[in-house]
């Protein structure tokens, strides 16, 4: 299966990549509410409606009632079921998605259908979950509060506010409760503004640029006071109720005592930090305003700061180059978003240039390994550089998702199409066969 899969992605790359493949702007739509798109679904309406984009156009899923403000839903991320495993629901098996609602339930939806599969209550009035991230991709999952903030006349009155975010811990497939925490400026520091987890290591963001990295998997083990399992009933710190259920939501089971032990540190201008690579390596701006737009790559093991081989584009991403074919000219092109598409092993990036008022983008398609540009697929609609967006590319589809002034956004859908009309004079067989089978594969095969 795997050696068929990689034959298909390498006949779809090289479908992708000829000269008669076009991309068709073949569906358009506006909305007041923010657009998401997970996967060939485009969701609107604040998750209500459910499209789906694996079509010829696109198709509505499911269209639920209108929410009111209390059932509004602040995050959501992408459910696919693991390769390989038994699990104990036939649901499991099918893509669902994970909703954090504004009243702390945490909702797993049927990604096809928008059933309710599961519901967990996290927690009261003493604080408002917000957010939802991976650590471990379809593994391990958390959600984050928002900063909790102490009343305006509790402020006044002088009292000092020490837990700044809870954060609770989930394993996904089949959804099993972890753990909740909290993160204490008695613990970690009076100058902590944000914090993030990532890959089993807690993020730690301080004011002046400082981000600390701990090893988030050895404080759960070693702060946890006590395991609960979803569903069973608890006693914890005199409260008797169920774990997940409402009115008592989950436990407050692991208690940093301690600051953990700091695995590495650095200084960057707004907190900027990315880490990745092999072997490691981190990328920071310098901690100093006038350093604004320049960026250091540097070595994990021993900080030293890595030569010209990296182009850093306007918006701030970083491209691994050994070739100068993705540089930046502010005066003609300015690249906006840098991506790498996995599976097909293509750098996409999107460019723009300024025409008076209105701007031109293109996405175009680069061998990431040589860095030659194989496809160039322009966008219809304009683009404004003061505007919010997102480009996606996902195998035969391109979606550009555009956030206007005063929360108006709009979704453009592009689909592959293969333009023969230059090849009329062989029948549709030879084409077939001329366009699509360079190596002695069918199309079919694909299909």
């Amino acid at each position: 299966a795997g050696v068929a899969h990689r034959k298909n992605l390498g006949l779809l790359r090289k479908i992708i990549c000829q000269e008669s493949t076009k991309f068709k702007n073949v569906w358009t739509t506006h909305s007041a509410s923010p657009i998401a798109y997970e996967r060939g679904r485009i969701y609107l309406d604040n998750y209500q409606c459910c499209i789906s984009s694996i079509a010829q156009e696109p198709r509505i899923l499911y269209q639920k009632p209108k929410c009111s403000k209390s059932e509004k839903i602040e995050d959501a991320l992408l459910l696919e079921c693991p390769l390989g495993e038994m699990l104990p629901s036939p649901s499991d098996y099918k893509s669902s998605l994970i909703v954090l609602t504004v009243q702390n339930w945490l909702l797993r939806l049927s990604a096809d259908s928008g059933e309710i599969l599961e519901k967990i209550y996290l927690a009261g009035a003493c604080c408002k979950f917000r957010y939802l991230s991976w650590d471990t991709p379809q593994e391990i999952m958390v959600v984050k509060s928002a900063q909790n903030k102490l009343p305006a006349a509790a402020r006044q009155a002088g009292i000092q506010q020490s837990v700044l975010f809870y954060l609770a811990v989930f394993q996904v497939l089949p959804l099993s409760f972890i753990g909740m925490l909290e993160i204490n400026k008695k613990i970690f520091g009076n100058s902590v503004t944000d914090v993030a987890v990532s890959n089993g290591i807690l993020i730690v963001m301080h004011s002046m640029g400082l981000v600390r990295l701990y090893n988030f998997q050895a404080i759960l083990e070693q702060f946890m006071e006590q395991p609960f399992d979803l569903g069973h009933e608890f006693n914890w710190n005199g409260q008797v109720g169920v774990v997940g259920k409402y009115p008592f939501g989950l436990p407050y089971n692991i208690k940093i005592t301690d600051t953990p032990p700091l695995l590495f540190e650095a200084s960057s201008l707004e907190n900027a930090f990315q880490i990745g690579g092999y072997p490691w390596h981190y990328i920071i701006t310098p901690n100093k305003k006038k350093h604004k737009g320049v960026f250091h790559i540097c070595s994990l093991k021993d900080n030293a700061l890595v030569n010209n081989t990296v182009t850093v584009t306007a918006s701030g991403r970083v491209v691994k180059t050994r070739f100068n074919l993705l540089d930046d000219d502010p005066e003609q092109e300015t690249f906006k978003i840098v991506d790498y598409e996995d599976e097909l092993d293509l750098l996409s990036t999107v460019a723009v240039t300024q025409i008076g008022a209105d701007g031109k983008a293109h996405l175009d398609f680069h061998c990431n390994e040589h860095g030659i540009l194989l496809k160039s697929i322009p966008l219809l609609e304009s683009w404004d550089v003061t505007y919010s967006h997102e480009v996606y590319f996902d195998k035969d589809l391109v979606l550009h998702i555009e956030q206007k002034p005063n929360r108006r956004f709009s979704c453009y859908v592009y689909q592959m199409v293969c333009d023969t009309a230059k090849d009329d004079e062989c029948s549709s067989h030879e084409k077939t066969e001329r366009v699509f089978c360079k190596k002695g594969g069918r199309i079919f095969e694909y299909i």
